[in-house]
């Protein structure tokens, strides 16, 4: 099965002083043993957003590792998307959250793997199993 990687599993294995560094490591590891990686194109611009990070280097990290980028995304992945997010809007104002509210991209990202059949490999499995509850999900 392939697996979508969130944005926040990779964060977590290039800063080795997080707390989670070798846990993700090692579900990143158990997840290529069992079929190809992918991030979708919404994935490599936050990762490359981040300070200090060039696209030399994502691209090169990407190739090492074999993590293919999808940077095209199906209608029915926008449509998802939005539907979810609107979904969590009303989740919100139900329970009176007052919170930081997630952003769009977020819902791109799970939308992206359920409408391809992939598993979601991320820190925010909450979120997801939330928002996307057919969506397979690995979480540390």
């Amino acid at each position: 099965m392939s697996t979508a990687l969130d944005s926040n599993i990779l964060v977590a294995l290039w800063d080795a002083d997080d707390a989670l560094h070798h846990a993700a490591r090692q579900l990143l590891e158990k997840a290529s043993a069992n079929g190809r990686l992918v991030i979708s194109g919404l994935v490599y611009a936050e990762l490359l957003a981040a300070p200090g990070r060039s696209e030399a280097f994502l691209d090169q990290f990407c190739e090492d590792t074999r993590i293919g980028v999808e940077w095209e995304l199906k209608e029915r992945v926008w449509r998802e998307a939005g539907i979810a997010y609107q979904r969590y809007g009303e989740r919100r104002k139900r329970q009176g959250a007052n919170g930081p509210r997630r952003i769009l991209a977020d819902f791109l990202i799970g939308a992206h793997a359920m409408v391809n059949g992939y598993r979601l490999l991320t820190l925010d499995g909450r979120l997801y199993r939330a928002s996307f509850p057919k969506l397979a999900i690995e979480t540390i």
